[in-house]
């Protein structure tokens, strides 16, 4: 498909105009980040990993009823996706206590919480993307009141999914990060789950051995990120078969 005009590039994915009004091609980059672009690699077929996971996770939400944006998967990098009005938020629903949790509230990794707990935190990476609490968002007018019981409905519902198909394949859902965005059908209003979910927005680890599935990986120095990431796609079934067969890192200084 021929590329279109560029409409925003994130650390791991750039947005291009979509082939029709309201729509959008997601192209899905092989960088892999942590700690708000301080550390930052290239590698090799994480793009394609992370699309393939996305699409078998947001297809599996819209056959559920929950409504996200993807539409379907163009190739091995790029989907088509609604546009949609994103809300300034990352919602992170917890099972398990793990990274800034655990620093923050000094439990140790791995507890188990006494329920899925949902946490916000306001998109803006030159402040680090600090935690706000419900006050905030409605104070500086982020998310109604409304809205912020129809996304705790939405991440609670993504979360009920995810802990089901990891937990068929061996695999414990720790926690995860969500977008959510506005679409409009006339007058009305809907929340729909946007952005992606791949290992680069959850914890996974193996339920027998720990072993971390997810960007933890890199953020900690704990293997080959795109072995992690392979094995979570070869699980579930949606190795892509003709993907580039990924290599170790390019460190970029």
């Amino acid at each position: 498909m021929a590329r279109r005009k560029k409409i925003y590039e994130g650390k791991a994915k750039i947005l291009y105009e979509g082939p029709e009004p309201g729509t959008l091609v997601q192209y899905f980059k092989d960088d892999a980040t942590a700690f708000n672009a301080e550390k930052h690699d290239v590698i090799d077929g994480k793009g394609v990993l992370n699309n393939r996971l996305s699409e078998f996770f947001m297809t599996g939400l819209n056959n559920i009823g929950v409504p996200t944006h993807f539409i379907r998967r163009l190739n091995m990098r790029e989907q088509l996706v609604r546009a949609c009005e994103i809300i300034p938020l990352e919602v992170v629903v917890r099972n398990f206590a793990a990274g800034s949790m655990s620093r923050r509230l000094g439990i140790d990794e791995g507890t188990p919480l006494p329920r899925p707990i949902v946490e916000y935190y306001f998109k803006d990476d030159k402040l680090g993307d600090p935690l706000v609490t419900e006050e905030h968002i409605a104070a500086f007018g982020w998310a109604s009141q409304q809205d912020l019981d129809d996304m705790v409905s939405l991440a609670l519902r993504v979360n009920d999914f995810l802990s089901g198909v990891m937990m068929a394949v061996g695999i414990r859902l720790v926690d995860f990060k969500i977008e959510i965005g506005r679409v409009y059908d006339g007058d009305f209003q809907r929340l729909i789950v946007a952005d992606e979910i791949s290992p680069d927005s959850c914890r996974l680890w193996d339920l027998q051995t720990g072993q971390r599935l997810d960007k933890d990986v890199f953020r900690r120095d704990l293997g080959d990120l795109s072995d992690a990431y392979t094995e979570v796609a070869r699980r579930l079934g949606v190795m892509p078969k003709n993907a580039a067969t990924a290599t170790k890192p390019h460190l970029i200084n």
